[in-house]
């Protein structure tokens, strides 16, 4: 077969005015960057209430795969076969993968969204402003330390970071200023990951321009020598920085290589953010099709527990039902099964590993949705073990399930599922929050780790009381939290696979967002600056004359 990108590069694609006209929107509403992408509009936020909202998530992800962009792609397309008018709405891929060890995330096979190339790399300068509009505020708040620093902000209390949408290690702790007194306050700095950063979250849960500038203003940068707060307001720069976002703030439009349409904005990750695209792009997606097909990031235990927790409160509007991704080769990982022997078959180890999709299950179950699981089928599985995970699924978790071959056969191979979904999305079902948000940060804390990942004790370090106690005094403490944890594990340690119990979270620090209202609780040895690996993706990529590229997956 052949690969993701010859894939890609062979499909027929409409132009983007066509895929638009597909969902009714008008061409006055493009503003077309070639012949296949486009920025639409800010949508008018008037989405019919009975159109329905599927939220795609998947257990842990492994070295084996999930696919999880895959089947929501597949989806998608099974949706379009079924003659149902539907939307996906996704999040846009990061350098850092794409030229690291994960890669893009434009799907695979003939489930993917195109131009593949194109939205892994540049794609529309989303992430390019992103990364001048939080630079150009860490070069401000140094340049008002330069000039008198009428603020009295401490130096040493900064908590704003530059960024980079490349994993490079070496900019994780930086000192900056050196060269004499023109060349600024030397202090100790570092970079952030673009996708990590506060403005990242910001631009994915702002509804408009006003808002976002409003969010904008509230980002605390810092403190000042006397321990006051100082946030961006006090600069005065909210709008210089919004200027920047100008056009990234507008979703962006393209297509699956069976025309589906799909709206692709904004990227946070949910291990060191909230994972989810962006409300913008939802709600146009909303406005414009029957079912709107949205993906989280990594497992249930953190892309989907925050869009339960953080997204939907902003969006007004609950998933109808919930799609957890599952792979056999993923439970035979968690069963203990070594990852070179995956493609034998081991029913027994599977039903071991099974333990992990229960948690999963269990846990969107908590939130009073349907569940479906979506059996993401690879070669390698046998009859025997898709048959004995089916009967475990019926008979243990008591839920629907699908089997998926989407990467194969694109939308033919997710029609079963989209015709569940039909079904289970006319259902009627109460939505419950797994916390109250005005009860302490401790609490909300403890609600996530038992409901959720299934341990039973929160330990916090002095570091991050301090946070808490600054927290306190700003009356900041009701906002939602964004755990940043490890996406291997339910707890905050890689190596426990499959469905650890009573552990305890160590939460390392605490990052006030009040911008993107919401608090970072950092666990475990989680990094907001990945690195790259010993082999990475880049070494296979090359592009000749004619413009043909390679290796890009």
């Amino acid at each position: 077969m052949k690969t993701d990108i010859e894939i890609s590069q062979s499909a027929d694609l409409w132009n983007i005015k066509d895929v638009a006209q597909k969902i009714n929107i008008p061409e006055n509403q493009l503003e077309q960057y070639g012949n296949y992408k486009a920025k639409v509009s800010i949508p008018t936020n008037n989405q019919k209430t009975k159109r329905k909202l599927i939220l795609v998530t998947s257990i842990n992800p492994t070295s084996a795969g999930e696919g999880k962009t895959t089947v929501t792609i597949g989806l998608g397309d099974g949706f379009t076969k079924l003659g149902e008018r539907v939307c996906l709405a996704l999040r846009e891929p990061s350098l850092g993968p794409v030229m690291g060890i994960k890669g893009g995330a434009t799907g695979g096979g003939k489930s993917q969204v195109v131009p593949m190339e194109d939205i892994n790399l540049h794609f529309t300068g989303d992430f390019h402003a992103l990364t001048e509009a939080n630079n150009t505020l860490a070069a401000l708040i140094d340049n008002h330390i330069q000039h008198g620093n009428e603020l009295n902000i401490d130096p040493r209390q900064i908590i704003w970071k530059r960024v980079l949408d490349v994993n490079d290690r070496e900019l994780r702790q930086v000192v900056v200023g050196l060269g004499g007194k023109t060349s600024g306050v030397p202090r100790q700095d570092g970079f952030d990951i673009t996708v990590a950063s506060e403005l990242m979250a910001i631009l994915c849960l702002s509804t408009d321009i006003d808002d976002l500038k409003y969010r904008i203003s509230n980002i605390l940068i810092g403190y000042t020598y006397d321990n006051q707060p100082v946030r961006v307001a006090d600069l005065k720069v909210q709008g210089a920085i919004t200027l920047l976002l100008k056009d990234a703030i507008k979703p962006n439009l393209v297509q699956t290589l069976e025309h589906t349409p799909a709206f692709i904005h904004g990227g946070p990750f949910a291990n060191i953010a909230h994972g989810c695209n962006s409300i913008l792009a939802t709600k146009a997606s909303l406005d414009s099709a029957d079912y709107t097909i949205t993906e989280a990031g990594f497992g249930s235990d953190l892309g989907a527990e925050k869009f339960m927790d953080i997204v939907t409160p902003k969006l007004n509007k609950q998933p109808d039902t919930v799609v957890v991704v599952a792979t056999i080769r993923a439970l035979k990982l968690n069963g203990g099964m070594d990852k070179n022997e995956l493609d034998t078959e081991n029913v027994d180890l599977m039903l071991k590993g099974v333990k992990n999709l229960d948690r999963h299950v269990l846990g969107m179950q908590q939130y009073g949705k349907p569940v479906i699981v979506a059996i993401n089928r690879f070669p390698s599985d046998t009859d025997k073990e898709v048959q004995a995970l089916q009967n475990y699924i019926k008979d243990q978790l008591h839920v629907s399930s699908s089997l998926v071959t989407a990467w194969a056969d694109g939308g033919a191979g997710a029609t079963d599922l989209a015709s569940k979904l039909i079904d289970l999305c006319n259902e009627e079902h109460q939505f419950y929050p797994i916390y109250d948000v005005n009860e302490s940060v401790e609490d909300k804390i403890l609600a996530v780790t038992k409901k959720i990942y299934g341990g039973n004790k929160v330990d916090i370090d002095k570091k991050a009381m301090k946070v808490l106690d600054k927290l306190a005094k700003m009356d900041a403490n009701n906002l939602p939290i964004c755990i940043a944890k490890t996406q291997y594990s339910f707890s905050d340690d890689p190596q426990k696979l499959n469905a650890p119990s009573d552990f305890t979270i160590h939460v390392k620090d605490i990052v006030p967002k009040l911008g993107a209202g919401f608090i970072v609780v950092m666990t475990g040895n989680i990094l907001t600056m990945p690195g790259l690996p010993t082999h990475p993706a880049a070494l296979n990529m090359d592009i000749d004359n004619n413009g043909k590229i390679t290796g890009l997956f």
